[in-house]
């Protein structure tokens, strides 16, 4: 731990303190303050990763190192999860939000908290800050939310311009998995059997509560805090990476939110600033105690009197699965929309040429197999989850590209094509992709959207298309900031599917794109002299925690392709390693193996199948679960297969089965 710096105090950490509700619900905590007793602020964490274990790593680097800075760090496991008492059946729920606001109440009525709260989180966290934000508890001054959404419909891990995300079946899997795990017996004793066949029992297939809301209603309205944002008053400081599926919130809340705010966005995949890949990672600590101080502690910090807005512009990358580190700067905006920023249209050329003279209709009918070089949706920054090539899915799209550039251009928001069209069919999609060609050939996806052309005027109303009618529409691409270098080529790639980022539209479609009538609209930044934004630093934060690494992590990610048959798979492998923690004697594994394929040129035969295999011991104590879910589609259904069997020692605990089909809703 850092001794340099002033005031740092001596850090107590409770285990397992626990928090009764008004309801008498007990929810579990785990607690860092300074040891001597001054009240201080509190910041909280609320997450449904199981404080015990899951976070425990991360959190013992992060925790300690702000409560000696005058802070105590509440980390608190939802109600359901963990060692917290009661049932988890979805996301966000109403139960859960009421809940972060009584443990705000709880926290701020401690004697060694002096009534003033902050809330951070990266994901889910991020999530419910925003959302208990929204609820206004009186002792929230401030939140910090990375990697969030404010639209839990339109830009969240299950829809992506109205095209289900296939990530959601990765993630729904997760959770099926995590929900399995019991409560430490160590922590909570001899009810730990109970409470671990309520989850068991209880939780549910959250695959099938997902799939039953195709379109935005009021089910993801419910925690989408850009329904009222006005409601959000305290200061946010908002933050994510490119490589992550959560870019385009910061600059959302950046426009939107009516009260103090700072944006931050990095090269980043899904991961806290500090342990940010691809690199630059950033002395995030720091950062985010600049925000504490300032909003809790009422100090002046000079942070809200720099830009409101900084963005990592990335320099060109060849083509890869996996980056360490992204080339680039960092650049600073005053606001969102910014005045350094023109939106510059090029028109899509009938010779393929973009920025060419438009004219005619262009047409295609995309593979199977376009998307297989698209990585994930939302970046982990594993081997192989990031774009590689391009090539080879451009060679199954509408492709325009523009003379090599005679000097370099920056861009720094969000792109989007104008696109006018007609279809043969009352269903499709369309994924279209900007890419950096280097001179070499070598293609590098920048951005990318997507938009199930049924949802063209309203993800709330969508409407069948009509073959051979003309329409319009607007794809929007995720927000970026990339520099083009001089003698790059700038590419558009439009298709027709884009598996296994999104589910294909039920039948093969051919799309027609009026190319007189279509654009690209690029975010250009000016490229000018600017000063040198404040040095962000590395990495600091408390000593890791003391664990023992009993087997190691493996990942893999391959494409795996039949010329025989035709069958193509992707299969993405984890395995998470086996722990044992010090200070509990509990030991942990996870393995994860997820495959999403299709046969030849067999529409329907698109799948996804993934199986969860977890484990907890310590001693002679020992527990065990698999999960395994599976989805299917005709072109008028989804099909889910569903199975749990969780094992204490080799004794069957609990053991379902789940069997749905679910009508397609113009999907």
């Amino acid at each position: 731990m850092d001794r340099n710096l002033p005031n740092l105090h001596e850090v107590s950490e409770s285990r397992h303190v626990e928090i009764t509700l008004p309801d008498g619900c007990i929810l579990a905590a785990r607690i860092w303050r300074p040891a001597d007793g001054t009240p201080v602020p509190a910041i909280l964490e609320y997450l449904p990763y199981r404080k015990g274990d899951g976070t425990l790593y991360r959190d013992a680097v992060r925790a300690p190192y702000i409560a000696a800075r005058g802070y105590a760090y509440v980390r608190v496991d939802i109600r359901g999860t963990g060692e917290s008492e009661g049932l988890m059946v979805d996301e966000y729920t109403a139960q859960e939000l009421q809940d972060g606001c009584d443990i705000i109440g709880w926290m701020a009525a401690q004697d060694w908290c002096d009534g003033n709260v902050g809330m951070v989180g990266i994901s889910w966290g991020g999530f419910n800050g925003l959302q208990v934000a929204a609820l206004q508890p009186p002792a929230l001054k401030a939140v910090v939310s990375v990697a969030s959404t404010d639209d839990r419909y339109a830009d969240d891990v299950h829809y992506m311009g109205g095209t289900m995300v296939v990530d959601q079946i990765s993630w729904a899997s997760n959770m099926f998995a995590i929900n399995t795990l019991p409560p430490d017996p160590a922590l909570v004793g001899d009810k730990w059997r109970d409470m671990w066949m309520e989850r068991l029992k209880g939780s549910g297939l959250w695959l099938k509560n997902w799939l039953e809301h195709q379109r935005r209603d009021e089910f993801w309205k419910h925690g989408s805090v850009c329904e009222d944002i006005s409601r959000i008053k305290v200061p946010v400081y908002a933050v994510s990476g490119w490589a992550d599926g959560y870019c385009r919130t910061v600059f959302r809340l950046m426009e939107t939110l009516q009260g103090p705010k700072k944006g931050l966005v990095g090269p980043w995949s899904h991961k806290y600033p500090h342990i940010g890949v691809p690199g630059p990672a950033i002395d995030w600590a720091a950062e985010e105690l600049r925000w504490w101080d300032k909003w809790l502690k009422g100090r002046e910090t000079g942070i809200m009197e720099e830009p409101q807005l900084r963005l990592y512009m990335q320099d060109h990358a060849a083509p890869a699965g996996y980056y360490t580190h992204r080339e680039g700067r960092w650049v600073e905006e005053p606001s969102w929309p910014s005045p350094n920023v023109t939106r510059t249209p090029y028109a899509l050329g009938a010779d393929g040429v973009l920025g060419g003279e438009g004219g005619g209709m262009l047409s295609i009918r995309s593979p199977l197999e376009t998307g297989l070089a698209g990585g994930k949706w939302c970046s982990y920054a594993k081997p192989g989850d990031q774009p590689v090539d391009q090539r080879r899915d451009d060679a199954g799209s509408l492709v325009f590209e523009t003379e090599p550039l005679a000097e370099a251009l920056e861009i720094a928001g969000d792109a989007a094509l104008e696109l006018t069209f007609t279809v043969d069919r009352p269903v499709a999609q369309v994924a279209a992709r900007l890419v950096d060609v280097a001179p070499d050939g070598a293609a590098t996806r920048v951005s990318y959207g997507l938009l199930n052309l049924t949802h063209r005027d309203s993800h709330e109303t969508p409407e069948e298309l009509v073959p051979g009618e003309v329409y319009t529409a607007t794809v929007p691409f995720k927000h970026v900031a990339q520099t083009f270098r001089a003698g790059h080529r700038l590419r558009l790639s439009i298709s027709t599917s884009y598996f296994p980022i999104a589910w294909p539209a039920p039948v093969p479609v051919t799309l027609s794109v009026d190319t007189g009538a279509s654009r690209l609209m690029l975010p250009v930044r000016a490229i000018r002299q600017e000063p040198t934004p404040r040095d962000l630093g590395t990495p600091k934060g408390a000593p890791p925690m003391d664990a023992e690494t009993l087997s190691p992590p493996k990942f893999d990610w391959q494409v795996i392709e039949s010329l025989s048959s035709g069958e193509a798979r992707v299969v993405i492998s984890e395995d998470e390693g086996r722990i044992r923690f010090a200070d509990s004697g509990l030991v942990t594994g996870a393995r994860v193996v997820e495959t999403y394929g299709f046969r030849g040129d067999d529409w329907r035969s698109f799948m996804g199948h993934v199986v969860w295999d977890m484990e907890l011991s310590r001693d002679d104590w020992h527990m065990t679960s698999r999960t395994e879910t599976e989805i299917t589609a005709t072109a008028s259904h989804f099909q889910i297969r569903a199975h749990l069997v969780a094992k204490e020692g080799e004794r069957i605990a609990h053991e379902e089965n789940w069997v749905c089909d679910i009508p397609r809703d113009m999907l």
